[in-house]
């Protein structure tokens, strides 16, 4: 033996971690974690009318999609073996007041695109979401009365709207408005209902965040929104908050738990994971998306790799999915791989 492989073997005390990583073929047969399609949920945009394809300017690549158009991206989904949509609509400004009333409407614009969507594509999954924000005149998840978001006049109005939602064909009501005790209301309405096989995906832990703003330009609600969120949606300081938010959810019947932002808040996704073992999944959100989308367009970074990236690492968190924009683009990817 050399003297200097003998100082080499001091070094590393013959452990290389390099010997697996050396060859393609090596470091496919010791991954930890992959990204599939079976982990993908896309998100997409309800707006009325026909053959409208409406980009978005804050999120380059993402449209509002009339019914039609929607079911179209509901057939490329399917296709691409994507499992499910979750839908957002778009609502006119005529049909929006304080209290979100349309929400109850058994023909406004989500509960149309579900009874579409499904007729089309009856083996698609569709996730919809009973928050009232892109119903009320204000914004706000909820009915506001004095300056006041009302939790329990809103939940109650969320559970009807959820088996309206139920009704049309929905597969997963995915309550994102964070009041208080609505998982229980919503689970006892659709069993009262005859849904009883119809899941709830609850938004366990949203954040007070800001990475919605492309969001709320989607959906039509940036320049409506009074005030902020910060009374209902949970501090991104507070990390046990969240958890305890995300066990009532569990106590009240939830069937799956979502983290909402995803990438920054890793840690609940991995916490919720370890805690509960109910599936978890994660909103890689319009903020976290419009990033990589102008990073990329800008030169900065191998847009391509960074999607991948972050999506993986939702998957190392403990995610059994992600709700991702970038759906469609990976989906290929992988079809090619």
């Amino acid at each position: 033996m050399t003297d200097k492989t003998h100082a080499v073997d001091l070094i590393t005390g013959h452990r290389r971690m390099r010997r697996n990583r050396k060859a393609d073929w090596s470091r496919r047969m010791v991954q930890e974690n992959r990204l599939t399609v079976d982990d993908l949920i896309w998100p997409i945009f309800i707006v009325a009318g026909t053959n409208i394809v409406e980009p978005i300017d804050a999120m380059p690549g993402v449209n509002r999609m009339s019914i039609d158009k929607a079911v179209e991206a509901a057939k490329l989904a399917a296709d691409l073996g994507i499992p499910a949509l979750a839908t957002f609509p778009n609502v006119d400004i005529t049909l929006r007041d304080d209290t979100g009333s349309n929400s109850l409407a058994a023909n406004n614009l989500i509960n149309e695109a579900t009874r579409a969507i499904k007729k089309a594509v009856p083996n698609i999954g569709v996730i919809t979401d009973v928050a009232l924000d892109p119903f009320t005149s204000h914004g706000h998840d909820g009915i506001l009365r004095d300056g006041e978001i009302v939790n329990d006049e809103t939940v109650t109005q969320i559970a009807r709207a959820a088996v309206l939602q139920a009704d049309a064909g929905a597969d997963i009501i995915a309550p994102s408005d964070m009041m208080d005790g609505r998982v229980g209301v919503i689970r006892r309405a659709l069993d009262a209902a005859g849904h009883q096989n119809v899941g709830i995906m609850a938004y366990a832990t949203k954040f007070a965040s800001a990475f919605y703003g492309p969001y709320r330009e989607a959906i039509g609600t940036s320049g409506l929104l009074k005030g902020d969120k910060k009374t209902y949606y949970i501090d991104p300081a507070n990390g046990t908050e969240a958890m305890r938010d995300a066990a009532l959810d569990v106590e009240e019947g939830a069937d799956m738990l979502m983290v909402k932002p995803g990438l920054p808040y890793l840690d609940i996704c991995w916490r919720m994971k370890e805690s509960f073992g109910l599936p978890v999944f994660a909103y890689q959100v319009s903020g976290e998306y419009s990033q990589i989308k102008a990073a990329a367009a800008n030169g900065w970074i191998d847009g391509e790799r960074v999607m991948l990236e972050t999506l993986l690492a939702f998957k190392r968190a403990g995610c059994d999915g992600i709700l991702s924009y970038f759906a469609v683009d990976v989906a290929r990817i992988l079809a090619k791989r």
